[in-house]
């Protein structure tokens, strides 16, 4: 735990150091000012009361009040330092933890679900502000105030004292239990937190899905059991902490007791004065309340750490791809792009397998194949989002390890059948990789991309907000969209992965004219199934179970009779024997 507490520590701006020192030291001094009142308590008992001396008492009185006023206002000033800086340290943290995951390879979104990065980035961050607002200040409020309190009465009456500290090793030792029983519990409560979360963020994301399937009471049963085994999770916690609470009450309430009979003994023998005896009963909870607050602050340090682990994990993580020692800066991109015996394999499953080609500046690639035989994959290794298993994929005669990750991704434009559009402006989504571009160019780029016309009769035009991942636009509408993005960043490689599988055949073959008069050079990778998209391609690849099986131009693979000349025959139903 110590180590989370540095690591809060470390993250807080240097300039606050001295501040949330300086609120820590005014919570000690409040505690000595907790004793001012019980001492003037025994001074009103003994001096104005007994002896029937009314002189001291307005003075008494005003010092009390004094104390109180000052005692409360310092605490006010405390407790406002030590909330600005625990907001500062989980602002740190909370842009620190974004840049990582904008950082983060597709590896680790792949093995990190949604829900639980979410759950880390909100209540697990708030348990580390509530520790720097609240926990540190109730630890040492809580400690100094026993302490002060102890030394005090045992200044008063050493005897009365040790009595009442009697009860302490046994408080020790019960909370030593509680504290090795509820970790666990909190780590277990933690992870079915995040299992709703999880539940819920695919809910919602996937709502249109739920809804075409009429599967709503299936996704609130799924909900609710999520939701039962959080609450159940919290449930045996607060058991716990029910087995235990009335122990420390009983405890404390016994310190109480302790001090009143053994108090009113010790008067009777002349060993305490009435006034003395005020002072033990004032102070008598300032001994049994850290007790108390004992198994309050040992459940939110163990809420702590549990959360604060959880932050840490992804605080220290890094990415598994990132730049190289060796990698060097280059012009602009050229667009020769040369794959070498490349093969990838995910927990030891081949996705591919010695796949080789080059394609030359300017020049247009394309690949089929079935489903799952890693075509994707191809341009996630070039944009290196993965490693390769094996061999190497050359970019410009450079290996892609040896590029800059902003260089390499920033050359390569890339439009994907899934479309991710944000919650933006039509021309914010276009822009999105190229904020320098004025509005003729969104517009221009758009007509390229086949989609001005629709986008002009939106209600507000290229001003209209879309909605989150482009509600209210059709498949094909967010995919000339996506088009236009990815030519807007004029990429030295442009990357289609069925870029036009949602759009008519009449809009396919302007979208095709319009790539080949782009108004600036690039090579284009096309993925497709539809032999339209692809004919006039210079390279053509078919891959099947993460191999090329087939390579060549439309004409040449016609004339093999393969995957290729099937696929043409049954998309255009001329029947094979008749083929040419």
């Amino acid at each position: 735990m110590l180590k989370q507490i540095k690591w809060l520590w470390d993250n807080m701006d240097r300039r606050y150091h001295a501040r949330h020192i300086a609120a820590i030291c005014i919570c000690v001094i409040s505690c000595v000012l907790l004793l001012v009142n019980p001492a003037l308590s025994q001074r009103l008992i003994d001096d104005v009361i007994m002896a029937q001396n009314p002189e001291p008492l307005l003075g008494i009185l005003v010092l009390m009040l004094a104390a109180k006023l000052g005692r409360e206002g310092m605490r006010y000033l405390m407790v406002i330092w030590l909330e600005k800086d625990a907001q500062n340290v989980v602002y740190n943290l909370r842009s620190g933890l974004f840049e990582k995951l904008q950082y983060n390879d597709m590896r680790y979104f792949d093995d990190h679900r949604t829900g639980d990065l979410m759950t880390r980035m909100s209540a697990d961050l708030d348990w580390c502000r509530h520790f720097l607002a609240f926990i540190d200040y109730r630890i040492v409020d809580s400690v100094c105030t026993f302490l002060f309190a102890c030394v005090y009465l045992f200044l008063v009456n050493w005897k009365l004292t040790l009595m009442m500290l009697l009860i302490t090793p046994m408080l020790l030792l019960i909370s030593k239990v509680f504290s090795k029983h509820i970790r666990p519990r909190f780590v277990f409560m933690r992870e079915r937190l995040s299992d709703m979360n999880t539940a819920a963020q695919e809910n919602i994301a996937g709502n249109r899905v739920v809804k075409a399937f009429a599967r709503e009471d299936y996704e609130k049963e799924r909900f609710d059991e999520k939701s039962k085994a959080f609450m159940d999770a919290h449930l045996r916690i607060n058991k716990l902490w029910l087995c235990f609470f009335p122990i420390i009450e009983l405890l404390a309430n016994g310190m109480m007791l302790v001090t009143v009979f053994l108090g009113g003994v010790f008067i009777i023998n002349g060993e305490l004065t009435p006034g003395e005896l005020t002072i033990f009963t004032g102070l008598s909870w300032a001994m049994s309340n850290p007790m108390r607050e004992l198994g309050n602050l040992l459940n939110d340090l163990q809420r702590f750490s549990t959360s604060a682990a959880k932050v840490m994990e992804l605080h220290y993580g890094r990415p598994s791809i990132t730049d190289s020692d060796e990698a060097v800066e280059h012009g602009r991109m050229k667009g020769k792009i040369e794959f070498k015996d490349v093969s990838y394999n995910v927990d030891g499953k081949p996705i591919l397998k010695d796949v080789s080609f080059t394609v030359q500046p300017g020049q247009t690639v394309a690949v089929m194949g079935p489903t799952g035989s890693g075509k994707t994959t191809l341009i996630q290794l070039m944009a290196r989002f993965y490693d390769v298993s094996g061999g190497e994929i050359l970019v410009d005669d450079c290996d892609v390890r040896q590029w800059k990750l902003q260089q390499l991704r920033g050359g390569i434009g890339t439009a994907t059948q899934d479309v991710f559009l944000f919650s933006d402006t039509v021309e914010g989504n276009v822009a999105f990789g190229n904020q320098a571009l004025t509005l003729d160019e969104v517009k221009d780029f758009s007509r390229r991309a086949a989609a001005a016309e629709f986008i002009d009769h939106l209600p507000e035009g290229y001003d209209t907000i879309i909605g989150e991942r482009g509600v209210g636009l059709s498949g094909g509408q967010r995919q000339r969209i996506a088009l236009a993005r990815a030519m807007a960043v004029k990429p030295s490689i442009l990357v289609m992965d069925d870029t036009t599988s949602a759009v008519d055949s009449e809009t396919e073959q302007y979208i095709q004219a319009q790539l080949r008069q782009l108004p600036f050079d690039c090579t284009k990778f096309i993925i497709a199934q539809r032999i339209s998209s692809m004919r006039e391609a210079d390279l053509i690849l078919v891959l099947q179970d993460g191999r090329i099986t087939e390579r060549g131009t439309h004409r040449e693979l016609l004339e093999k009779r393969g995957y290729y000349w099937q696929t043409y025959c049954l998309q255009y139903g001329i029947p094979m024997e008749e083929a040419v």
